[in-house]
């Protein structure tokens, strides 16, 4: 199969080039993707497992709390039964010690709410009510949220193990940093890892240009920045976390920092928004925002300044 890379090069103002690469997938850019390896098997059965696992919550070892950011992870959910569970399990399962953790169910039907009270003791809170929709839903937690950072995780997608300490490791090191973000996998239906998705350094250009550098399956956001320049936007039901990063990336002073690990897990399934309304709504809601944000683009590598050069190679994936 012959893939290609979009190779963007610029020149900042100490003289120096920066290269960033993507790459052409299913008619979208995306980034080089490793494929499955040797140690491939061992990843997807300690990933499922600690999904699956039960939640035994134990007396908590004493830290100092400060030594970790408080997250609020949110979860909008719909008629996800099937999912739901393992979602929980991957955020309850971290043994974080400053969570807090909302789920915005939209008036399911099919069994959901039993799964979500089962787990109600450990959780800030949840409700079951007509919703508008994902956005409507995550927007919802996010204004009871009381986190330094806040995510969202949608119910069939999941955490994987380590990624809160990830986070707060990294906190550690930058506080000053408004965005985390991380690598992520691709999983089937049974939690199996198709593809590892690894991101480069933040590269707003290439955020705008190329369409998803920052997924919100690994990404926690300082939750003073969403009061300082908005919430999701609710007009949109695909690319809402395309446009987020976009809108925070576009900011004078944003700090995102890369920290190295996979962190969560997209799931591939039928009913899926990336299977159903991917090329349709999701292209059109794509093209809106870059339309927006482009002209927000001031560096080397902007739009004001034409100084950006695609290229496509050949790409072989790697064995």
């Amino acid at each position: 199969m012959i893939r290609f890379l979009l190779i963007c090069a610029g020149r900042e103002p100490n003289g120096s080039v920066i290269f960033h690469v993507t790459k052409l997938r299913s008619k979208r850019w995306r980034f080089i993707n490793l494929y499955a390896n040797e140690g491939m098997n061992s990843t997807t059965n300690a990933l499922h497992s600690f999904v699956i696992q039960p939640h035994h919550p134990q007396t908590p070892p004493v830290v100092d709390v400060k030594a970790y950011p408080k997250l609020t992870v949110v979860t909008p959910s719909f008629n996800q039964a099937h999912y739901l569970e393992r979602t929980i399990l991957s955020v309850l399962n971290q043994g974080y010690p400053n969570l807090e953790y909302f789920i915005m169910d939209g008036g399911s039907t099919d069994g959901s709410l039993e799964i979500i009270k089962k787990y109600e003791p450990y959780l800030a809170g949840w409700v079951s009510e007509k919703d508008r929709g994902q956005t409507d839903a995550v927007n919802k937690g996010f204004r009871l949220a009381t986190g330094d950072y806040v995510a969202f995780q949608n119910s069939d997608d999941v955490f994987a193990p380590d990624a809160f300490n990830r986070v707060a490791t990294a906190w550690r090191k930058a506080p000053a940093t408004d965005v985390f973000f991380g690598d992520m996998y691709i999983i089937d239906e049974e939690d199996v890892i198709l593809e590892e998705m690894r991101a480069p350094a933040f590269c707003v250009e290439c955020q705008i240009y190329e369409g998803m550098q920052v997924f919100n399956q690994s990404l926690f956001i300082r939750r003073d920045r969403l009061k300082q320049f908005g919430l999701l936007d609710e007009s949109l039901r695909f690319v809402i976390d395309y446009e987020i990063v976009a809108r925070l990336g576009v900011q004078s002073g944003m700090q995102f920092r890369h920290v190295d690990g996979f962190w969560g897990g997209f799931r591939v399934q039928p009913d899926a928004k990336s299977s159903t309304i991917a090329a349709t709504v999701g292209l059109q809601e794509h093209k809106l925002v870059k339309e927006k944000y482009q002209p927000m683009l001031t560096s080397s590598l902007g739009f004001h300044s034409g100084n950006v050069i695609a290229a496509c190679v050949n790409y072989s994936p790697l064995s």
